[in-house]
């Protein structure tokens, strides 16, 4: 289908929303009037502007408070809507929005407002145009689709039909079922947007926290599959309120637009994508340091063992268990110190992942590679962070470990400081006398889960990037106290609740840099044997205050000695209602990394969100 975007939805001058929309790929556009009026060019070059850029305009908006009023002020109503009509003209577009009336001098007569709406209309018909009337969820009078389609109805007039918006349907609880029964030709358009479930004035909730299809709790597929049923053929539009997306650069923000109605499409039936190929894990996680001496210390530290080394980049293999870590001493670090900058994941099907990544546009990372590279697949993820899809020891698929040097004797290795390349995770190659050690024994046994925090006008993109590109699972959004303000934080998991990702977002839109912080979260089955094994290797964890443990005590009851040993090496403890328990530490922050020892018992699934405020007051000190 026909894919548009309203201009309010982006950010920037008039020109720089036109330029944003084609380039992502949209259709067409709604003009929003105040974009006109702030515009210095005329309607003409607008026109012609959005036709070299191959956008058509699909509808000027809004017209407001014109039907239901007494006959002088909509004397008055009329005389505006001749105006408009003009600057439609001129710029190439034939279809009106009208909200439905919100003034204090609306009066509540449907027969009034069709009358009033048909004369609106027969004047709209004589510039060959048309009227499509939306009712506002805050409308005086009108407030609900189906009492507008009455007085559509009701009007009679070719040149009037609806304007159906999901916001306004949904956040009022109305039931879209009701769409069925207005023919498909008197929904002259529809316009799309999500938004989180919240408890707060309409108004305010529409103005602010408008969001795009698949990032909020609204659901829109269900919706559009019965409008369309009707036999509507115009456009999906999308039209967002969002303080965040009026600041963010509009060509990102446009991407993730034109993703979340790709996306909508194939959830409504309308048009299939690759299948989700959904990871089952993690493969590896990689931390770029122009210094890797703090990294390694750290991960000798954990117990990880160096056991492989990139022979054309300077990438080393760090695992224990079935935790790998990459240390990419190559790549440039930015000045805060060592970042994650690549998570490789375990999927089924690495090619369809990757083909169903560029199908969503997911920037498809390039790769210099030699004859006798695995072939690897990457996508960067809208943080940056670079997402590999691969396969370890898994028969039929290319394993990427296959492509590691393995041994103890490291020295001849790459020189440390070759450029950064992208591929630095995967084009290793494995020395064929010497046996590879994957996965060294220790007290850590794996990846429980990755946290990333996002910049803070990412957030919501990610949450449809990483659900609807890699086919996580989002759990709703947790609300942290941090300090300095709120830490937002959702997770993100797989069909069998592996692999587990959580995406963060600091209090601020420009953060200190230590609350922009990645953490990799290590599984142990003996949390205790290894906070001691960790600090017996001279690794710092991080200090708890008393005052937690005291409070600990109050509320649950620990076995003789087992809090002692909390307070003396920084575990905290968490307890579901069904009785699952969590116990974890962190280490020192190197960078804008650290690392998390964690124990899950009794099916516990949670992240320890109740311990969050200690540790984020912590790592502030």
């Amino acid at each position: 289908m026909r894919k548009s975007i309203a201009t309010v939805s982006l950010s920037g001058s008039l020109t720089e929303k036109l330029t944003a929309a084609a380039r992502a790929g949209f259709d067409g556009v709604e003009i929003f009037e105040n974009d006109l009026l702030a515009s210095p060019l005329s309607p003409e070059e607008i026109r012609a502007r959005a036709a070299d850029l191959g956008l058509t305009i699909d509808l000027y908006q809004p017209m407001r408070d014109v039907e239901a009023l007494p006959e002088e002020e909509f004397a008055r109503g009329l005389r505006r809507a001749e105006r408009k009509f003009d600057v439609m003209r001129r710029l190439g577009t034939d279809t009106l929005l009208v909200c439905s009336n919100v003034s204090p001098h609306a009066v509540d007569d449907d027969g009034l407002a069709a009358e009033q709406l048909s004369r609106l209309a027969a004047l709209a018909q004589e510039s060959g145009m048309r009227i499509a009337y939306e009712a506002l969820a805050w409308g005086r009078h009108v407030s609900t689709y189906d009492h507008a389609w009455r007085i559509v109805e009701r009007a009679g007039h070719p040149a009037l039909g609806l304007c159906l918006d999901s916001f306004h349907i949904l956040s009022r609880g109305s039931d879209p079922a009701g769409t069925a029964d207005i023919p498909g030709e008197k929904i002259f358009f529809l316009q799309l947007a999500d938004a989180p479930l919240m408890a707060m004035d309409v108004l305010q909730w529409s103005r602010h926290y408008r969001c795009f299809p698949g990032q909020g709790g609204f659901d829109i597929a269900g919706l559009v599959r019965l409008v369309l049923a009707t036999g509507y053929d115009g456009p999906l539009s999308l039209e967002i309120f969002n303080d965040v997306f009026r600041q963010a650069e509009a060509g990102s923000t446009a991407v993730d637009a034109l993703r979340s109605l790709i996306a909508l499409e194939e959830s409504a039936g309308i048009s299939p994508l690759p299948a989700p190929a959904v990871p089952t894990g993690f493969a590896f996680a990689e931390i770029a340091a122009a210094d890797p001496l703090p990294v390694t210390s750290l991960l000798e530290g954990l117990g990880f063992r160096r056991t492989g080394r990139h022979t054309g980049k300077p990438v080393d293999l760090w695992a224990q268990g079935d935790a790998r870590i990459l240390v990419n001493h190559g790549t440039g670090t930015r000045g805060d110190g060592p970042f994650l900058t690549a998570i490789g994941l375990e999927t089924p099907e690495p090619r369809s992942a990757a083909r169903r990544a560029e199908s969503l546009l997911a920037p498809v990372l390039p790769r210099r590679r030699v004859d006798h590279d695995v072939p690897l697949d990457a996508v960067a993820a809208p943080d940056g962070t670079e997402l590999f899809f691969c396969s370890t020891r898994r028969p039929g698929h290319p394993d990427w470990t296959a492509d590691f040097a393995s041994g103890t004797d490291f020295a001849s290795g790459p020189d440390a400081t070759a450029g950064p390349d992208v591929t630095a995770v995967a084009d290793f190659t494995a020395v064929a006398d010497e046996p590879q050690e994957l996965s060294p024994a220790g007290p850590l046994t794996g990846v429980d889960h990755v946290a990333l925090t996002q910049p803070w006008h990412h957030f919501d993109e990610a949450v449809l990037f990483h659900r609807a590109v890699l086919g996580l699972r989002p759990h709703e959004s947790v609300d942290l106290a941090d300090p300095y303000g709120l830490f937002r934080s959702r997770a993100m998991t797989g069909a069998g609740g592996t692999p587990r990702l959580v995406l963060n977002l600091a209090p601020a839109p420009a953060p200190d840099p230590r609350t922009r912080t990645q953490h990799i979260a290590l599984t142990t089955d003996d949390i205790t044997a290894a906070a001691r094994r960790v600090r017996a290797a001279g690794a710092e964890l991080l200090k708890i205050p008393a005052n937690y443990y005291e409070d600990l005590d109050a509320r649950y009851e620990f076995a003789p000695g087992t809090l002692d040993t909390y307070r003396e090496l920084g575990i905290l403890y968490d307890r579901d209602e069904h009785g699952g328990e969590f116990h974890h530490c962190y280490t020192a922050t190197v960078g804008r990394v650290f690392f998390e020892i964690v124990q899950r018992t009794g099916g516990y699934r949670g992240y320890g969100a109740a311990n969050a405020h200690v540790r984020l007051a912590a790592q502030r000190r």
